[in-house]
């Protein structure tokens, strides 16, 4: 932690004039369940009043503010027969990532405890919540409205919202951020003076004011338009997108290209789009009396594939990122978290982001589809190249979605042949519309004379449970997925 911004946020908090919900000031209170009961209720009240942070100062008198220095020192300071913070970071639940820190200010020595605001869930000490109400700290379930504002204000934290960086000079979030970028790509002209720049990139959420005239960067403005996002922490240089691609089947081909991302998702994402289809190989088709070159996978269906592993990948999950690996007949793109939406529901279901900020600003930014609209397309354009089905998995702790290359109906497995029927019936549904046995054979290209193969997929698909008859009076009025 830098010493200089230790002393301006102490100027700033003896500023304020007096002691908050979420700022005490103590002179020689060393007494450890005491400080335990503060922490939590403190974590608490900081989230209730829209701070990131709450504080304890040891080495101030609470009514002049005068720094008259304190004889508690927390390296030393034992609680039961523990080492303080080692004791205190048992008892408190959540997990905390509270710290002391000794600041030498003009004035002099103080002891400064810093304790991040509650996030997933209310602070607890030995299994008890508090709250500050004045200078007391009840029980929080004595208080039962302000229980309920707490878990409201819980619900819209997020990563996003966390600090990739403190303290920045001006100079340095210019030299961080392409800022010009966040201009260009939400279509707005760049402000003339340094003043507009922070005021739009602080509206939007990518930093906000630090102490000490500084500034902090989120890590949404960090992951989306850092220059380098390793200039910030480790944490976040792993988010950066990896990109293989093999020169076989598996990966024990040899690799033929390596890509390790350093740029934000936003002022990257272009390249990377670009990069992928310039090493994709292309598939010829022929059209009437024109043979052309299509690239092996719909560019639609790749761009909106990898804008979803990007969006819905659970940022808490440390040492992993996006990936996208190519394979010469699939594309496998994956990222860590679990899905919020079962596999079978991706495409009708409304999507559930864990990054709504995001997912926003990066549809804005036109890098994909409005929401809802996206997996539609991609379905789509794969029965428009009438390849197989691609396949949505959880794999572990992640979610991969596997795009494959071109193969004939005759080529494609059983399961392959279900899946894509069933996909089939969800666009047509979506349309209005309803599957029938010539839709399904103008989805895998099979002639009118070979209908009776799409008949048998669909006796598969029935047995399976993915459709059902619409009408089951009237046959002949088509099939809707199994949820319809």
């Amino acid at each position: 932690m830098n010493p200089q911004r230790d002393v301006d946020l102490i100027n700033e908090l003896l500023a304020i004039g007096s002691e908050t919900s979420w700022l005490e000031f103590k002179k020689d209170n060393v007494d450890p369940d005491s400080i335990g009961v503060r922490c939590s209720a403190l974590a608490n009240a900081a989230r209730l009043a829209g701070k990131d942070r709450a504080y304890m100062l040891w080495g101030v008198e609470d009514q002049s503010l005068r720094v008259i220095g304190t004889v508690f020192n927390p390296d030393t300071q034992k609680a039961h027969g523990q080492e303080l913070a080692f004791w205190l970071a048992r008892q408190l639940q959540p997990s905390v990532a509270f710290e002391f820190r000794t600041v030498v200010h003009p004035d002099g020595q103080i002891r400064l405890l810093e304790i991040p605001a509650a996030t997933s869930a209310p602070v607890a000490f030995k299994n008890i919540p508090y709250i500050r109400i004045g200078s007391a700290t009840p029980k929080l379930t004595d208080y039962p409205e302000r229980y309920q504002q707490l878990i409201e204000k819980l619900r819209p934290y997020t990563w996003e919202h966390a600090l990739a960086r403190q303290y920045a000079t001006g100079d340095e979030v210019l030299e961080l951020l392409d800022y010009s970028s966040y201009f260009k790509l939400t279509r707005q002209p760049l402000p003339d003076n340094r003043a507009g720049i922070f005021e739009k990139l602080s509206a939007e959420g990518l930093i906000g004011k630090d102490v000490g005239d500084k500034w902090n960067i989120t890590n949404l403005g960090a992951i989306l338009f850092g220059s380098n996002l390793a200039a910030f922490n480790s944490s976040l240089a792993r988010k950066a997108v990896r990109f293989i691609a093999y020169g076989g089947r598996n990966r024990a081909a040899t690799v033929t290209h390596r890509a390790d991302g350093n740029k934000g998702y936003a002022i990257g994402f272009e390249g990377l789009i670009e990069f992928i289809n310039g090493l994709l190989p292309k598939n010829e088709h022929i059209d009437t009396a024109l043979r052309t070159e299509q690239p092996l996978f719909p560019t639609i269906a790749v761009r909106e594939l990898i804008a979803n592993a990007l969006i819905h990948q659970d940022m808490t999950i440390s040492g992993a990122g996006p990936q996208i690996e190519v394979f010469v007949d699939r594309m496998e793109i994956t990222n860590p978290g679990k899905p919020l939406v079962p596999t079978e529901r991706m495409i009708d279901l409304p999507p559930r982001s864990r990054n709504e900020a995001l997912a926003a600003l990066m549809r804005r930014m036109g890098m994909c589809e409005e929401q809802g609209s996206g997996l539609d397309k991609v379905i789509a354009s794969v029965e428009l190249f009438q390849l197989p089905p691609p396949l949505f998995r959880e794999e572990g702790d992640a979610m991969q979605v596997v795009l494959y290359g071109p193969r004939t109906f005759a080529q494609m497995t059983p399961d392959e042949r279900t899946r894509a029927c069933y996909h089939h019936s969800i666009l047509k549904f979506l349309s209005g519309e309803r599957m029938k046995n010539a839709t399904l054979c103008e989805r895998f290209g099979i002639e009118s004379r070979n209908a009776s193969q799409a008949s048998g997929v669909l006796k598969k698909a029935l047995e399976a449970g993915l459709i059902r008859a619409a009408d089951p009076e009237h046959p002949r009025a088509g099939y809707v997925p199994w949820w319809a």
